[in-house]
């Protein structure tokens, strides 16, 4: 029987000639990261074992990004702890405030992880980096601790689904609204501990921030990780973040998925994942008349150029509502920078949005975006439980940049084609 993309790279960083699902392995590890949420944990687990050294200074990825700039004492000493053994360490992958991004936008945008790795991160949306046909899958700050010190990591090969797509993204439509269209279709555990595997014709039509979006979900419907197959587009952005060698796997045509999935790109609507679970996916004309108090552009799911583009393209010569708080969040840097010399920006600022630093404050209900009793929120951002943005009785709605930036011209939950 043949393998799967994720098979294959796994059996490689294994060093055996195959693998099949349920197998258990020791993989070699090309990067291991850390925030400065977890981070501070693994360190405390590399003290009680002893551990001098990380395993290898260039494979270690340490990115102060949840609460930071920090908003409190207690944030201060986590990002020291971290700075400290980064320096300590020397670290060659640290990246501090002012040169920080959102980490997983901030590693592609570095060029430090490519196809054929494998990568594990003390944070679950490390699942992002199978948009470059990689395997990377979120671990706990004890595995990140193991990782650091051994450059090893052990892993059950997954089952996988594979997603076959056809046709393409209607204008306004987005990688945000196929992922949630899938989750919404299988639900937040139908792809528990397996590989969800795009292919297909479809799949070439989508840009690479649509597909960073939909891998960097994965984690939503329960799955191990998420991985696009490699094709030119993918190599392009390679070669011009990265002087890596890569490697390409592609899967073996007899290889064995539990499910088949076809989607045709062209029927896919745009849609919203109503509180309290991602797989709460409800297209217009189920969303009623819930009105906001609050969108969020950003985070590492949709703060990169071309979801700030797209938003100021909605917004341009338009106002947000009066009362309503409109925060976009440029994903890195280097977005920002871009998105400033490009007037992006301006735009947006014109339209009455406020533009904050590189951080994941709000997506986690840490800071820079927390709400209120009973408020309501649609944002760009890949989690909708029960407080995690703020109060316990707070809701959020997840959506795609252009709904989001139509729903702050309305206030309410908007189709971008109600406001163009």
């Amino acid at each position: 029987m043949g393998m799967t993309m994720t098979q294959k790279i796994l059996a490689n960083a294994a060093g055996k000639d195959s693998v099949k699902a349920g197998e258990l392995i020791m993989a070699d590890l090309n990067l291991v990261l850390g925030n400065d949420i977890t981070t501070p944990v693994a360190i405390g687990e590399l003290d009680k074992i002893g551990q001098g050294n990380v395993f290898d200074k260039a494979k270690i990825a340490l990115v102060p990004d949840h609460f930071t700039p920090n908003k409190d004492i207690k944030s201060a000493q986590q990002a020291l702890k971290v700075r400290t053994f980064a320096k300590e360490q020397d670290i060659v992958n640290y990246f501090e405030v002012g040169e920080v991004g959102i980490e997983h936008a901030l590693l592609p945008e570095k060029g430090l992880v490519v196809a054929g790795d494998v990568v594990i991160g003390a944070d679950s949306h490390t699942c992002t980096y199978g948009a470059l046909g990689a395997f990377s899958t979120g671990v706990g700050s004890t595995d990140m601790a193991a990782g650091m010190a051994t450059g090893k990591a052990w892993f059950k090969v997954p089952e996988a689904i594979k997603f076959n797509l056809t046709g393409k993204l209607n204008k306004y439509v987005s990688g945000k609204d196929l992922i949630l269209h899938i989750i919404g279709m299988i639900g937040v555990d139908g792809a528990l501990y397996k590989s969800m595997e795009f292919t297909g014709e479809g799949m070439h039509t989508l840009t690479m921030d649509d597909r960073f979006t939909i891998a960097n979900m994965a984690i939503e419907a329960g799955a191990k990780n998420g991985i696009f197959e490699v094709d030119e587009l993918t190599e392009e952005y390679m070669k011009e973040h990265s002087d890596r060698e890569y490697k390409v796997f592609k899967a073996d045509d007899d290889a064995e998925y539990v499910q088949v999935i076809d989607i045709d790109l062209s029927k896919v609507p745009h849609t919203v994942a109503f509180p309290h679970l991602p797989e709460n996916a409800r297209t217009p004309e189920n969303w009623g008349d819930v009105e906001i108090d609050q969108i969020v552009i950003g985070s590492c799911t949709n703060g990169r150029i071309s979801d700030l583009r797209s938003a100021a393209e909605i917004l341009k010569g338009k106002h947000v509502k009066k009362g309503i708080r409109a925060i976009v969040f440029p994903a890195t840097q280097k977005i920002y920078l871009e998105a400033l010399k490009d007037g992006t920006l301006s735009t947006l600022v014109e339209a009455g949005c406020v533009i904050s630093a590189p951080t994941c404050g709000p997506c986690l209900g840490g800071h820079m975006g927390i709400l209120a009793e009973g408020e309501k929120c649609v944002s760009t951002t890949n989690r909708n439980f029960i407080g995690r943005m703020g109060h316990v009785d707070s809701e959020v709605y997840l959506a795609s940049p252009e709904v989001a930036a139509a729903s702050a011209i309305t206030g309410k939950i908007t189709a971008p084609e109600e406001v163009m």
